[in-house]
């Protein structure tokens, strides 16, 4: 067991795979967050998420150090059938899950009408921006926890914190979504899928690697979104991040790749009430669970420790920058200078 420290924001950290779970606990995390093999959550990838001996294995092991599981039903259910996803919080509940991430509303009143004492969480993707969106999910649903979309600056999640009395998470590393969580449309008109039902931006069967002379070109069924240089990094493929030739210049459409990294803000995060930060990545290899797992841990506790003197420690930097998405890291919405 890990020893107690001063109250603080919970860890809360991605396990796309068993090894990435244990990686993550034994780095530090104070919960793990986990989807099924399916579409009923939004990290739907061939290779990645858990069967039910894994889920068993996982919670075993989270347990024995103390951290919590937290499962992932967070995309929308089909409207003519939302067995599956009803079944899944039945699966959850058997295989000790602590509580689950929840976007949709049907799911929610099955949770509420079927496990009333299950602990729920409101996924980022149920977009909820405000105090008045997240007092009525806990009114009609009982949610005790709502993860903030990355689109708001520091006071208006101070604000927010201020008139709810439901705990908030954050986003606090991890790859930087540029769509509106929960509502992006944008990739199915290419692939045929909803992000926020098939559970991927860009299903794998749609993804397409080709290589020519001037390069690798990515491609989502028939549509170029991207062309890479024989030694240039490339991450896997979305629309929102494609790169076009327009009007003679080629550059990204929406906005380039790149990591929200708010180790800088976690003091004020923390002076906020935020009650836990997020790491994104369920995606990302158990390398990256671990290694990001302890610099968040160190950080944390540091903060903890001793507020007044916390800095962010040039090591702390050099190792999440070799996990930024582009290699670059931003503040995203919580710095807004322009405002």
């Amino acid at each position: 067991m890990r020893q107690e420290l001063p109250e603080g924001p919970e860890l809360v950290c991605p396990a796309g795979s068993l090894r990435a779970l244990q990686v993550a606990v034994d780095a530090g995390a104070d919960a793990v967050y986990l989807g099924l093999k399916d579409a009923t959550n939004a990290r739907n990838f061939a290779g990645l998420n858990f069967d039910d001996a894994q889920v068993r294995d996982g919670v075993a092991h989270a347990h024995s150090y103390g951290a919590k599981v937290l499962m992932a039903l967070n995309t929308y259910a089909d409207a003519h059938d939302a067995g599956p996803w009803y079944r899944a919080v039945d699966k959850a509940v058997a295989l000790g899950a602590d509580a689950l991430i929840v976007a949709d509303t049907a799911v929610m009143a099955y949770c509420r009408d079927h496990h009333p004492g299950l602990r729920l969480h409101l996924s980022v993707q149920a977009s909820a921006t405000s105090h008045a969106a997240i007092a009525f999910y806990r009114r009609r649903y009982g949610i005790q926890r709502a993860v903030l979309p990355r689109v708001l600056t520091l006071q208006q999640v101070g604000q927010l914190i201020r008139h709810t009395e439901v705990d908030i998470e954050v986003f606090g590393f991890g790859s930087l979504c540029v769509m509106v969580e929960g509502r992006c449309a944008l990739s199915s008109y290419v692939t045929g899928q909803s992000p926020n039902n098939a559970g991927v931006c860009s299903p794998p069967s749609a993804v397409r690697w080709v290589d020519r002379p001037e390069g690798v070109q990515a491609r989502l069924n028939d549509v170029l979104i991207d062309c890479y240089a024989p030694d240039e990094p490339r991450g896997y493929p979305t629309l929102c991040k494609g790169r076009f030739d327009v009007a003679g210049e080629r550059d990204y459409a929406i906005e380039e790749p790149t990591s929200l990294n708010t180790l800088a803000l976690l003091p004020e995060l923390m002076a906020l009430g935020v009650k836990a930060i997020k790491i994104e990545g369920r995606q990302r290899s158990a390398a990256y669970v671990g290694q990001v797992t302890a610099v968040w841990r160190a950080a944390i506790d540091h903060a903890r420790a001793a507020p007044g003197r916390y800095a962010v420690l040039p090591e702390w930097t050099a190792q999440l920058a070799r996990h930024a998405e582009g290699q670059q890291h931003t503040l995203g919405a919580y710095n807004r200078p322009w405002r």
